[in-house]
């Protein structure tokens, strides 16, 4: 049986929670390794809708160990509103269920505080973050003088860390015109929440390395998608964390061995949030009609998000760099009836072509889409749970994804409801 990463193909939103949560029932353990509450998920089940942000999707199945890694930046404060919250859907969360890694970094108000500040100062050269403190607080792990989990249980120590810590932000809210922050306040906030974390705190890379020789499966629980990736990604606008498959490994302390196959969730059509690149954006028509069909707006920020044809180039860019074995395909059934679809399997840049996204920020800018138009189909996939359920012009146009991303369709998703799924491959068969 094999490890399962789930990432996300394109810019996030491609519909990870539906298939992480079904895949759930095949693994013993989810993980999440890396993001915050920036990125949300949402799942129906047994009629009940779960909108989850910092909690992995394996905690609304009975039996199931839900695991954040070391590589998120977890907000206590957060994770105690959205367990508050689950909880009242009938979800009962305890350490049976949930384990946090000592080694994770925290988020602080005042990285919260930072965030939206810069935001709101930059005009026309904003990111288009969530304003929840991420970036920041990714900043203070990198420059070594992050509170992480493991400070909340040895209270005595966190005075002095707090007062490093502050030794950075201070002078920062200074120069925005902010007050500065007291140690003995922010200590105190830590302390009042410190028990809402302390029983789920685990040694998380011994607990899931004796899992994982023990024989059970793990699902390796991506936030945003690698287009968002801070290497590989459309830099600067881009999440503060590595977002590709390899960051599995790293952001939950099992050795890269482990991984056994790479799932990319990808959209059937492509979006974005916030500002960017978007080369096959649609402005027109067309794409309002696809963003009112996929109920496209953010699960966290409730932003409306960006809508344009499929981009094969990004994505057979993207499995090349997460090293993606085999794709989801999801929201198929917003595409019915459209008359003919186009796909991007190319850029023109300054009069030449191309066949990847050129990392400069200008040249990201400057790039058209070279477009291959294909026929629509008249009937409805929505609900399929076969392909001999699909039109054939549908299938035609899956196929045809698979050739110009150079990977198989191994799941592929006709609505939100979990049922509607066609299993072509399992993945946790090896």
């Amino acid at each position: 049986m094999a490890n399962v990463v789930v990432v996300g193909s394109q810019w996030g939103d491609e519909g990870k929670g539906k298939i992480v949560d079904w895949l759930s029932e095949r693994a013993d353990i989810v993980v999440r390794f890396q993001g915050g509450h920036n990125a949300g998920h949402t799942l129906v089940v047994d009629g009940t809708t779960y909108k989850l942000s910092l909690l992995p999707s394996g905690v609304v199945r009975k039996g199931k160990l839900s695991v954040i890694g070391n590589g998120v930046v977890l907000d206590p404060w957060a994770l105690a509103d959205e367990i508050a919250k689950i909880e009242k859907l009938g979800v009962g969360i305890s350490r049976d269920n949930l384990r946090i890694a000592e080694n994770a970094t925290l988020i602080l108000p005042l990285h919260r505080e930072l965030d939206s500040l810069r935001e709101a100062q930059a005009g026309d050269g904003k990111i288009g973050t969530t304003k929840r403190g991420i970036g920041p607080a990714y900043e203070d792990k990198v420059g070594r003088r992050a509170i992480r989990v493991m400070d909340l249980q040895d209270l005595p120590s966190l005075k002095p860390k707090i007062e490093r810590i502050l030794a950075h932000h201070n002078p920062l809210r200074r120069g925005l015109g902010q007050p500065e922050i007291g140690a003995d306040a922010l200590c105190s906030e830590l302390t009042a929440i410190a028990p809402k974390v302390l029983p789920f705190v685990d040694t998380v890379w011994a607990l899931l390395d004796r899992e994982r020789r023990a024989g059970k499966r793990i699902l390796f629980e991506g936030a945003q998608g690698a287009l968002l990736d801070i290497d590989h990604g459309t830099y600067p606008f881009v999440t503060s964390s590595n977002t590709v498959a390899a960051q599995a490994a790293t952001g939950s302390g099992l050795g890269p061995g482990a991984i056994n196959y790479v799932l990319g969730i990808t959209k059937a059509y492509t979006t974005r949030v916030g500002e960017g690149p978007f080369p096959t954006e649609l402005k027109d028509e067309t794409g309002r009609l696809i963003g009112e069909r996929g109920v496209e707006f953010g699960t966290v920020t409730g932003r409306p998000r960006r809508c344009g044809w499929f981009d094969a180039c990004l994505v057979r860019q993207t499995r090349k760099v997460s090293g993606i074995n085999g794709i989801a395909l999801t929201k198929l059934d917003v595409l019915d009836t459209l008359p003919e679809l186009k796909i991007c399997v190319g850029y023109r840049l300054d009069g030449r072509e191309i066949d990847y996204l050129p990392a400069a920020q200008t040249a990201q800018a400057r790039v058209e889409p070279i477009y291959e138009t294909m026929e629509g189909w008249a009937g409805s996939t929505r609900g399929a749970r076969s392909w001999a359920e699909l039109p054939a012009q549908c299938i035609k146009y899956v196929r045809r994804l698979e050739e110009l991303i150079e990977a198989p369709v191994a799941l592929l998703s006709t609505s939100p409801k979990r049922e509607d799924t066609i299993l072509v491959h399992d993945p946790f068969v090896d």
